[in-house]
């Protein structure tokens, strides 16, 4: 599940932001410089961000019912019998190529166990384990554990106890709250049905219930701070102070937590309207300016440019980021929720193959396979177009969000085998419709998905080093 949620500029961004840091600020300007509180406040934003979002999709997903995204309380699997359209806002550069199932887990009172079904060899499935520090701390599913049954035990950060018998693996999040999404494969429309036998199939349960033993006293109820996705650029630092309780302090994030602890921010923290000097002032809309910045410049410089796709590897778990948290906000606000890259591959592209920017306003566009040259995976592949500006889905006339490997049986190829995918607003002609990928009346943002990549050759693994890479986007004669 991919997202970013920024788009404006960030001088914007810093201006929205400054008014709800400013007590913290001044607070801090009489043991700090404003150069050092300034540096601090960066680091604030870049060590927050990807927290930040996760604290405001949970809280649309299973705290609000009334967000308009609201999907089931905690500890309840919710089963999407779709794939995500325009319509599904919370999360952006979303999936629309699998069925969700997600679950937000409260690990406080007890472990929950996560049970699949067995699941046919040819079908792809993944399950997710995805903490609030954004972390990838667990898979179950075709790759990682195999397509056989089995159950699952997910505990929380302070879970200390043996395996109990008919569990197959123990999976620990860092934090109490912590998200699962389940992906299932589905090969076309009518397949639908198929889809939800699997899902019927997920269960989750408490470990008391599944070893049929007394449950332990329930978790005392939490008062969270509403919050919103589209409200995050306005109450950054409440949110952050809010998301913080559920983040625990560790030996990667001590010293991040210490210094945000000496500007007013962490766990507890409230903050109050008040002026500040012009002094103050700048100082709050350059340190947020410089932070969006450098996350911006990281996401643009830090994968490996080929063909004008993007490739590189920025989703893990708590080792893979081991405290980078700028790589960790990059991937965030490049998409949330990214798989590991052994998982699932994510070459993006906002240009063509001359480095022009996309705009399906001005131009068509193509994108075409050579021969035998298909992007390699043991499960499939996909091409998703989302709008350059929101990288929300777009409604389009054919309700078409993306081209996949499963639909190439009904597309048609070339004299020379190769397959074209005709990227444009207007119907390419009814000869071509079966290739055609609507894009927006504007900008375009693509993303290729590769799941459960190959690793022999031809592979894109290692990212930006592999034997095979993908082709570029051409614009139409």
């Amino acid at each position: 599940m991919k997202t970013t949620f920024i788009k404006s500029t960030a001088c914007t961004l810093a201006l929205l932001l400054a008014l709800p840091f400013a007590t913290a600020f001044a607070q801090s300007s009489n043991s700090l410089s404003v150069q050092e509180a300034q540096q601090i406040a960066e680091d604030a934003y870049i060590y927050g961000l990807p927290i930040v979002m996760n604290y405001a999709i949970m809280n649309e997903y299973c705290v609000d019912k009334n967000s308009g995204q609201y999907k089931a309380p905690f500890n309840t699997i919710f089963n999407e019998a779709r794939v995500f359209t325009y319509k599904d806002t919370a999360v952006v550069t979303p999936n629309s190529d699998t069925p969700y199932s997600m679950i937000w887990l409260d690990l406080r009172a007890e472990p929950m166990v996560i049970s699949v079904p067995a699941v046919e060899k040819k079908r792809y499935y993944s399950v997710q384990l995805i903490d609030g520090n954004t972390y990838n701390y667990g898979y179950i599913g075709s790759r990682a554990t195999g397509v056989g049954a089995g159950s699952y035990l997910v505990v929380g950060p302070d879970w200390k106890g043996d395996t109990p018998a008919g569990i197959k693996k123990v999976f620990q999040s860092t934090t109490p709250f912590a998200l699962t999404v389940f992906r299932t494969q589905l090969f076309s429309a009518d397949d639908m049905s198929n889809v939800l036998k699997v899902q019927a199939g997920y269960k989750a349960q408490q470990l008391s219930a599944f070893l049929n033993q007394p449950a332990p006293p329930a978790a005392p109820k939490i008062d969270f701070l509403p919050a919103t996705t589209s409200g995050i650029k306005a109450n950054f630092y409440e949110y952050l102070d809010a998301a913080l309780q559920f983040v625990p302090v560790t030996s990667e994030n001590k010293d991040i937590r210490t210094k945000l602890a000496s500007i007013g921010i962490g766990p507890g923290k409230t903050f109050e309207f008040k002026d500040l000097s012009l002094e103050h002032q700048a100082a709050v809309l350059l340190a947020m300016k410089e932070g969006d910045g450098k996350v911006d410049e990281y996401l643009s410089k830090g994968a490996k440019d080929i063909n004008g796709w993007a490739i590189g590897s920025l989703f893990g778990d708590r080792a893979f980021y081991n405290g980078d948290w700028l790589k960790r906000a990059a991937a965030a606000k490049g998409g949330i929720y990214g798989n590991d890259g052994i998982e699932a591959m994510y070459p993006m592209t906002r240009i063509d193959v001359t480095g022009k920017t996309l705009d399906g306003s001005k131009h068509n566009y193509t994108l075409t396979f050579a021969a035998g040259k298909l992007p390699p995976v043991n499960a499939f592949w996909s091409v998703t177009m989302y709008d350059g500006k929101s990288q929300l889905l777009i409604q389009n006339p054919i309700n078409r969000y993306l081209i996949n490997s499963p639909m190439l049986p009904n597309m048609k190829t070339n004299a020379d085998g190769s397959l074209t995918i005709y990227i444009q607003k207007e119907s390419p002609g009814a000869d071509k419709e079966s290739n055609w990928l609507p894009a927006p009346d504007g900008p375009i943002y693509l993303v290729m998905r590769l799941y459960w990549p190959k690793t022999e050759a031809p592979s894109i693994l290692p990212a930006g080093a592999g034997s095979w890479n993908p082709p570029g986007i051409v614009q139409a004669k």
